[in-house]
């Protein structure tokens, strides 16, 4: 795992030097998700959900499609969360519940031109990334004191989403202990685990500080790619992006300025952390592709027995009702790799 990682800040250097077409070397192929889920086995009833990614303006989605010895699979699209995924149900099934979905994508994640406040209003539609939730507590104290202080010198909605990503790469770090990519609970993170956390929660903190201080903002949830063929089960990833009037949304990932400090030992003053936290303003040229962008709290139709889910990345699967945990994919039966296209 360490390798990956490893990869990934080299990665972030030579992007910023290689031409366009070299850092587009190994950004297109085939995502392949295998569901073998023998804890199902003598159930009488296996219910399993999968992100549906979606084309948008940084990547091209095609060639969706799914096998398996289901009862029934069908596609659902989410109004309230704007989330797309694949449901299947197994009754009583007599064999080991089995599942194959694949997808072509061309991913083009890309560095943004240069970003210019120009004082526009937050247009009604994009209104309700400025909203609290259970998720999202941006109106929490705590959040709203650290979201004013992160923004004390700031004038602008830009230099306000500047100041928060710069906060919140000094209030956080990546605690390589956690599991998977993270509970995602910003006031969790904070206090609890004295800014300790992986992906999952340093977005979250970002998103909830920024909502605080009157940034539109969402998490992004998705998967690294990686450029080369092999498995990418361990390699979901939650980034985020803010809303600039008159530009669109941007993207800022300081959850990664925190692995590549981890992985390369920087301290935040190194001029290795002030390059990163440059890359991961803004854009980058990595591997990634959106599963889909902010689908917290999501109750799926028909309803999962329990709670709604805290965010929907991984493949969420219950046995009888009981949820699988998604963050060990041996015990739960998944496996996702990549193939990528001839060069």
């Amino acid at each position: 795992m360490r390798s990956k990682f490893l990869a990934l800040a080299a990665a972030a250097v030579l992007a910023l030097v290689l031409p366009v077409a070299l850092q587009a070397a190994g950004k297109t192929g085939t995502v392949t998700y295998e569901f073998e889920v023998a804890a199902a086995d003598g159930s009488k009833s296996f219910n399993l959900w999968v992100p549906w990614p979606a084309t948008d303006a940084n990547q091209e989605i095609e060639n969706a499609e799914y096998s398996g010895n289901y009862k029934s699979a069908e596609v659902t699209d989410d109004a309230a969360t704007q989330t797309r995924y694949l449901h299947a149900t197994w009754d009583s099934p007599s064999e080991t519940p089995k599942l194959t979905f694949s997808f072509h994508v061309n991913s083009h994640y890309a560095k943004g031109a240069p970003l210019a406040d120009g004082g526009e209003a937050v247009p009604d539609d994009v209104k309700p990334y400025l909203e609290a939730s259970q998720y999202i507590p941006c109106l929490d104290p705590m959040i709203v004191s650290d979201a004013k202080e992160a923004t004390a010198s700031a004038g602008t909605l830009l230099e306000k989403a500047r100041g928060v990503y710069d906060w919140t790469i000094v209030h956080t770090f990546r605690n390589p202990d956690v599991k998977g990519c993270g509970l995602g609970r910003a006031i969790e993170t904070l206090t609890k685990a004295q800014g300790g956390g992986k992906c999952a929660d340093i977005s979250s903190v970002f998103v909830t500080i920024l909502r605080a201080a009157g940034v539109p903002a969402r998490d992004v949830f998705g998967l690294r790619i990686g450029g080369a063929d092999g498995e990418i089960t361990g390699d979901f990833h939650c980034w985020s992006e803010f809303y600039l009037p008159g530009r669109g949304w941007v993207q800022a990932d300081p959850a990664d300025v925190r692995k590549a400090m981890l992985v390369d030992n920087l301290k935040l003053e190194e001029d290795g952390t002030k390059e990163r936290t440059e890359f991961f303003w803004n854009g980058d040229d990595l591997f990634r592709i959106a599963l889909n962008r902010g689908a917290r709290g999501l109750v799926f139709k028909p309803p999962q027995e329990g709670q709604p889910l805290e965010y929907f990345m991984y493949p969420f699967g219950q046995v009888d009702g009981k949820s699988l945990d998604y963050f060990d994919p041996k015990s739960f039966g998944y496996k996702v790799t990549f193939k990528a296209d001839p060069a």
